[in-house]
């Protein structure tokens, strides 16, 4: 586990709801985006008094809560359910609703519908698609409709098929043309996944709107993790980009041996724990 302070950092001193036109201001003003994933109620609400910027409702569900290997299976609906508990929670930041697999690649028509549906059902402020060059209209058609629509280049996990597995993009003019069709077309912020550093930095230097990097360096505008990752829940060696600053799944472990050893030896629930 990578080191950290021992005392953790103050929650942000800005408690006003955050905006999309805020969001989009952050990379103007040279102020840094913190985004994390969140997939219910409770991890919503801790992220959101933590004073994140944006709580990004993934289609990584698949593989964090549903123990899939992949993100394919997600359906509109899952979405749809993980978002609204999400919201009900946030008081300030901007949430973000992953579209799934199939739900916007077929036809503008069915994304709009799809799209909207999203916003209406949840309440969140954006959708996030996985987008490449083929993508501009799709991501028109969405800001044309007034629906605020994220943008995904590099290591887009719902083409894992096509590509062989989650691999570092490297080649830098096509992620660099995907980021700029991208922007024209009307994303308020583009996600960049798995590319090199130095790629990413070129992409968000040449760009108007926040780049939010997920193992692409330090120099984008902002930054995404899953939860689990950074708190150090999820089992066995996290990728290389990300960064623990915690160990929760050693200390959920420790509680639940040390409760199940009270239990066993009788000394649990004990007097100040017993109604009279």
């Amino acid at each position: 586990m990578s080191s950290h302070p021992s005392e953790p950092a103050a929650p942000s001193a800005d408690r006003k709801p955050m905006t999309i036109p805020r969001f989009v201001g952050a990379k103007r003003e040279g102020r840094r985006l913190t985004v994390l994933t969140a997939y219910d109620h409770l991890w919503a609400g801790l992220l959101d008094e933590a004073g994140v910027d944006a709580i990004l409702v993934g289609d990584s569900l698949g593989m964090v809560v549903q123990g899939r290997s992949t993100t394919l299976p997600v359906t509109l609906d899952q979405m749809i359910y993980h978002g609204e508990m999400v919201v009900r929670a946030v008081k300030r930041a901007l949430v973000i609703v992953d579209l799934p697999f199939l739900s916007f690649q077929v036809s503008i028509e069915d994304t709009l519908r799809n799209a909207g549906r999203v916003l209406k059902e949840t309440g969140a402020s954006a959708v996030k698609l996985e987008s490449g060059v083929n993508q501009a209209a799709t991501i028109r058609a969405l800001a044309e409709a007034d629906i605020p629509v994220m943008a995904h280049v590099g290591l887009r996990p719902q083409s894992v098929l096509k590509l062989g597995g989650y691999r570092v993009q490297r080649d830098e003019e096509r992620l660099l043309a995907e980021a700029r069709v991208a922007a024209e077309a009307g994303a308020f912020g583009i996600v960049l996944e798995c590319i090199p550093g130095p790629v990413a930095a070129r992409i968000t230097a040449e760009l108007p709107v926040p780049t939010i990097g997920i193992g692409a360096g330090p120099h984008c505008d902002g930054q995404v993790l899953v939860t689990p990752d950074l708190v150090g829940l999820t089992p066995g060696q996290p990728p290389k980009f990300v960064q623990q600053f915690a160990n929760l799944r050693q200390t959920v472990e420790a509680a639940v041996t040390s409760w199940s050893t009270a239990v066993r030896a009788g000394t649990h629930p004990d007097a100040a724990h017993t109604h009279s």
